[in-house]
């Protein structure tokens, strides 16, 4: 099973390390993947203790009891809101021949 594209119902975006984004901590920036490397909770859509939001490795903390977490799900606070998806993201869903049968269902 391959994590390169799919789908979060939650946040109503794509997902997984075929998926070029930015940290969703506010004003970051920084260029990431939707992958599970960076995936608040350490596994997809966050699992039980993570928000399922994707931070850089200076926004995710650590430690040996937890997964992976985003400083809000660290202390249990509401999730940021998500950025949005990367115009190079946008323009390859919209052009790309291999998402040809996808946009057939989805315009």
């Amino acid at each position: 099973m391959s994590w390169s594209v799919g789908f979060d119902g939650r946040w109503q975006r794509d997902i997984g390390y075929g998926v070029p984004a930015t940290c969703d901590y506010p004003g970051c920036g920084e260029r990431i993947d939707r992958g599970l490397s960076y995936v608040c909770g350490g596994e997809p859509y966050g699992g039980e203790r993570g928000c399922g939001l994707y931070f850089c490795e200076r926004h995710l903390v650590h430690s040996e009891r937890l997964p992976q977490l985003c400083d809000r799900c660290k202390n249990r606070r509401r999730p940021y809101k998500p950025t949005p998806d990367l115009p190079e993201w946008v323009q390859h869903k919209a052009l790309d021949p291999s998402w040809e049968q996808w946009r057939k269902g989805n315009t």
